[in-house]
């Protein structure tokens, strides 16, 4: 297995490759390890996913529940994990620091922050106060003695606040702070993206899996973007696929939905174990 300090040297070279990477996001160790056998070259944590496998909604996981799971994966496979932390879960520069100090112990080589508040009357925090948090991240992880890569993440598109504008302020404002990778989740066109890329000299990071987004590697390594994420849609088009069983059943009382169901035998081989 890979040391820590190789895996963060190979996540950070990734993104400096001439095409972009995918970086899929499993939600458990069995989900992991099949990414894994299809070839993927580094992994990142889905909150939202995780929070389902949970039976909750995304934003219900503690800090030290996602940190537990957040070694789970880094441990069940050689590949570099990202984590998903969220806005950081802490109120404090202080507990976000400490946050991003534990992150790494877990065995992380990188992780994102947020600028979401979780309020719904308030969704995004101020700019100077988004800087600060992405600031004592940055610290935290400099400490480090290999090269953590964290992403900051501008929510705006995720809260109806579609202000191109204020985003790339904002993606500036973080790269300023130190931010390795930006992230604006929730970006859908061509222009949007070409005028994030070019507003910032960090690889960047894109959301897909959303309906009616229908970039491909090539398309978005044309746009200049380094990195590809999926967030909670593998996740969701798992549990799409179980939801519409469970109504078959339910409903019509068939069972159908077994001729589209991954064979025994090929989930055997791809987790490599011959066990019954």
């Amino acid at each position: 297995m890979p040391t820590l300090p190789q895996k963060a040297h190979l996540f950070h070279s990734l993104h400096h490759a001439p095409r972009a990477f995918i970086i899929p996001n499993p939600w458990d160790i069995g989900t992991a390890k099949l990414l894994v056998g299809m070839g993927f070259q580094a992994l990142a944590t889905t909150s939202a996913g995780y929070a389902y496998t949970r039976g909750l909604s995304d934003y219900q996981v503690d800090r030290d529940q996602m940190l537990a799971h957040v070694k789970e994966l880094a441990e069940a496979t050689d590949l570099p994990v990202s984590a998903d932390m969220e806005s950081g879960y802490a109120d404090t520069l202080e507990g976000i620091a400490e946050t991003y100090r534990l992150t790494a112990q877990a065995g992380a080589v990188g992780a994102s922050i947020e600028d979401a508040t979780g309020r719904a009357d308030d969704p995004i925090f101020d700019l100077s106060e988004a800087v600060d948090r992405v600031t004592v991240a940055v610290q935290a992880v400099r400490a480090l003695p290999y090269p953590f890569t964290l992403t900051a993440r501008a929510e705006n598109h995720l809260h109806g606040r579609a202000d191109l504008k204020d985003t790339i302020r904002r993606l500036q404002a973080y790269q300023e702070a130190g931010a390795d990778v930006l992230y604006a989740p929730g970006l859908r066109t061509q222009e949007e993206i070409r005028a994030v890329v070019s507003s910032v000299d960090r690889p960047v990071n894109v959301l897909m899996g959303s309906p009616g987004m229908n970039f491909t590697v090539d398309d978005l390594s044309g746009m200049g973007v380094k990195r590809i994420s999926v967030g909670s849609a593998l996740g969701r088009a798992a549990f799409g696929a179980f939801l519409r069983a469970g109504r078959e059943m339910a409903e019509r009382g068939t069972f159908t939905f077994g001729e589209d169901a991954v064979s025994y035998a090929d989930m055997a081989r791809l987790l490599g174990s011959s066990d019954s």
